[in-house]
């Protein structure tokens, strides 16, 4: 049980994880022909072994190896005030230009969209890319702003209450994906 939070129910296990991130990897391969074009950047945390995974996944039946990125967004929040007084801020590693690319945004939940509209204002800081593309794991609805996901393992309709938590096993040790609710 994760702040106060109970599990509701199950949406995703381990193999049901592992096909969604393979069908949006072979997604990414038919809509991008060109692979020298294409780069992933994931956004800190879950998001990270996302991208890696389907930089893997398109290594393995492509052949070709792309560049995998990490972007740490906490500056770029319009609720960076209400976060902390000294808010944790990691390092962005994107070691490669995104100028002129496709760059494959990767989060694990699609929630509000200011998650994403922060990773958009930070990537355009790093250069101007020909096109962003977002890989999501899971779409939950309620956006705020108008934002949506080109790739997505998975649609999960939920109330405002509930909370999607993704569990991955190179952040979490375990594969898996939760609603979580209030007891």
């Amino acid at each position: 049980m994760a702040g106060g939070l109970k599990e509701k129910a199950r949406i995703m296990d381990k193999e049901a994880l592992r096909r969604a991130l393979i069908r949006i990897a072979h997604e990414i391969v038919e809509r991008n022909r060109d692979l020298d074009q294409v780069v992933f950047i994931g956004i800190r945390r879950r998001g990270v072994p996302m991208a890696q995974r389907l930089a893997r996944a398109i290594e393995e039946f492509e052949g070709r190896k792309l560049p995998v990125g990490i972007l740490d967004i906490t500056l770029y929040r319009d609720d960076l005030s209400r976060l902390s007084e000294m808010p944790r801020v990691n390092k962005t590693e994107v070691n490669f230009p995104v100028e002129g690319k496709h760059v494959i945004l990767c989060d694990d939940v699609l929630y509000t969209g200011r998650t994403i509209r922060a990773a958009l204002d930070a990537i355009f800081d790093l250069g101007r890319p020909q096109t962003v593309q977002l890989a999501v794991l899971v779409d939950r609805g309620h956006r705020e702003i108008p934002i949506r996901a080109d790739y997505v393992g998975k649609n999960v309709p939920t109330s405002r209450r509930e909370v999607i938590e993704c569990r991955l096993e190179e952040v979490d040790g375990v594969d898996e994906v939760w609603i979580m609710e209030q007891p």
